[in-house]
């Protein structure tokens, strides 16, 4: 017996609010871009037809962070830049997730200099790292999976610091 016949017969479908609430945030991941440097060439493609990140429900990339909850980070951070991706951080809501986009992004890459942050887990919590110089459209879009997978396992009791959560 299908769903539709099912539900003709019943009326109702139940289930948990954590279920839902979890299904809902991994269908809709809002990136917010940081294109820095090289790795955004690669980031912008992903949303091409070739590699479609509209699959995902993530193709609505929005420049504002208040309505985004996954950041990407795709390239070289150097000291001055990274106190504006902290703050762009820190305008999201939450629950947020961030992914560290390529060699640059996660170690500082070939660059060791003084400019440089080696690795931008030293001012934000990186939930995915993505490896390559640059990393290729695929790759971005197997972060996402394992985005999408961590966001499924989580439970709406764990935002009560959220602020859109009622206390």
């Amino acid at each position: 017996m299908g769903l539709e016949a099912r539900l003709n017969q019943d009326g109702f479908i139940t289930t948990s609010v954590d279920f839902l609430a979890a299904w809902a945030r991994k269908s809709s991941v809002w990136p917010m871009p940081m294109g820095i440097s090289c790795c955004a060439i690669e980031m912008m493609s992903s949303g091409g037809p070739k590699y479609d990140i509209a699959r995902f429900g993530s193709e609505v990339m929005r420049f504002t962070p208040r309505q985004c909850d996954l950041m990407i980070v795709a390239g070289t951070v150097t000291y001055k830049m990274a106190k504006v991706v902290k703050k762009i951080y820190d305008q999201m809501p939450g629950p947020k997730w961030v992914i560290a986009m390529g060699a640059c992004t996660s170690t500082g890459g070939m660059y060791r200099s003084y400019s440089v942050v080696q690795g931008i887990d030293q001012f934000l919590p990186v939930d995915i790292y993505l490896a390559g110089c640059p990393p290729r459209p695929d790759n971005l879009l197997n972060a996402l999976i394992q985005i999408q997978a961590k966001i499924e396992k989580t439970r709406v009791s764990q935002f009560q610091d959220a602020p859109y959560l009622e206390k």
